[in-house]
């Protein structure tokens, strides 16, 4: 996987790649060519605080990856793959390789975090098989295009973890089981 800045020159083809995909397990799922030419111009895609980049595959440009919050220790990601392209098992790769990206492009990044909602369980999977470590659960925090609410699942890895290629546990119900024990 490798992957290619974008830059406005590409704004035709990034309207028209999220324009001609559906994205089922994001906000906006079937986002138009208006919203699709709005959120360019809004400069999600390259600003002070974004930078989207082509996800290459064989020479290919098979999705885009976009890397939020440039300015902080602590950087988002959101990755769309073409309708075409998923399902092959790419996901771990484009991941891994995003990840290579962030540590190596970012020298003061401390942690690179992705979300999902709680049914995109092939996402969920890519994280964990990718090294990172499910931190949140946020509940009824996604809304879908139908009204109702899912979950939204954080991951993230360490730059500690990534280089050293480990996965640091995280102690995720510390409070409750110290709470549990008093009570017996």
């Amino acid at each position: 996987m490798t992957f290619r800045s974008m830059t406005p020159d590409d704004a035709g083809a990034v309207a028209a790649f999220l324009a001609s995909n559906r994205f089922p397990f994001h906000v906006n799922p079937a986002p138009g060519e208006s919203s699709a030419n709005q959120r360019v111009a809004e400069g999600h895609f390259w600003s002070g605080e974004s930078q989207g980049y082509w996800v290459q595959h064989d020479g290919e440009d098979i999705g885009l990856a976009v890397m939020e919050g440039l300015t902080d220790e602590n950087v988002d990601f959101d990755l769309r793959l073409a309708e075409d392209h998923r399902g092959r098992g790419l996901g771990t790769d484009v991941v891994r390789a995003l990840c290579r990206l962030a540590f190596t492009e970012l020298p003061d990044l401390v942690r690179f975090e992705g979300q999902t909602r709680e049914d995109n369980i092939a996402m969920r999977k890519t994280f964990l098989r990718a090294g990172f470590v499910k931190e949140a659960h946020y509940r009824q925090a996604w809304p879908t295009a139908d009204g109702s609410r899912l979950a939204s699942v954080a991951y993230a890895i360490l730059r500690s973890d990534w280089e050293n290629n480990t996965v640091t546990p995280l102690e995720f119900d510390d409070l409750l089981l110290d709470a549990w024990n008093r009570k017996s």
